[in-house]
């Protein structure tokens, strides 16, 4: 049945389902989870590019404008942009100058409310990635575990009369499934690692933010606001 259905797969899909064919359906279970974790990465890319999780420059000139006392234009200039870290400050502007304005204690809890939200967005679904990355090879382990004892069950059955090349046959297939489950934990492994050094980055750099805005940056106001808060960042950090 697996050879008619693949008589009428795409050219691209033959390779796949000989896979399945020879690995079985540990195999089968391995390239569904492939699947899910190609759509899941490229689901965090899409959601990485339209928050703007990694677009500081306009929040670190819009603060360096606030903290000079033009209040106004660091509104003007991140108001509508799109990126978190701009949201983020117009909210915090926005706050600040609406008439009675808001207390700085209660200000600074709801927006670090806020900054863990947008954090807790961008970690959304590496959960499932990060499971995928480690159940592969295990299930590729389980896989090559049966075949190792359905080979040497054949070889017991064989008594003396044992083919060497139908062992080392079923040997390799079994194998053939912790390779699979290598190929797709490898990858998503990487796909994992690289979406939380982004989101440890963003955190940070929300982190710097907030605090320059309410501590109005006293320990480097003697200078030109840097390009990047590092001074803020290695301080004293409130948890965002």
């Amino acid at each position: 049945m697996l050879s008619e259905l693949s008589l009428s797969l795409p050219a691209f899909l033959l390779p796949v389902a000989d896979l399945i064919a020879q690995g079985g359906n540990v195999v089968a279970i391995q390239v569904v989870m492939s699947v899910v974790a190609l759509a899941l990465v490229f689901a965090k890319v899409l959601q990485f590019a339209l928050s703007g999780a990694s677009r500081y420059a306009r929040s670190r000139q819009a603060l360096g404008l606030y903290l000079d006392g033009d209040t106004t234009g660091a509104l003007a200039r991140v108001t509508g942009q799109k990126g978190m870290m701009s949201e983020v400050l117009a909210l915090l502007l926005k706050a600040q100058t609406r008439p009675g304005g808001a207390r700085p204690d209660l200000l600074r809890e709801d927006i670090e409310r806020i900054c863990m939200g947008k954090i807790a967005a961008l970690r959304s679904w590496l959960r499932p990635l990060d499971l995928i990355a480690q159940t592969a090879p295990l299930l590729g382990l389980f896989g090559t575990v049966l075949g190792m004892i359905e080979a040497f069950q054949a070889m017991q059955g064989a008594g003396a009369a044992v083919d060497p090349s139908v062992l080392a046959g079923g040997i390799w297939v079994a194998l053939l499934t912790t390779a699979v489950g290598l190929a797709i934990s490898i990858p998503v492994s990487a796909a994992v690692s690289w979406f939380d050094g982004r989101i440890e980055r963003t955190q940070q750099e929300m982190e710097a933010v907030v605090t320059a805005f309410f501590t109005g940056a006293a320990a480097e106001r003697a200078a030109v606001l840097p390009a990047h808060l590092d001074v803020i960042q290695g301080g004293s950090r409130h948890a965002v």
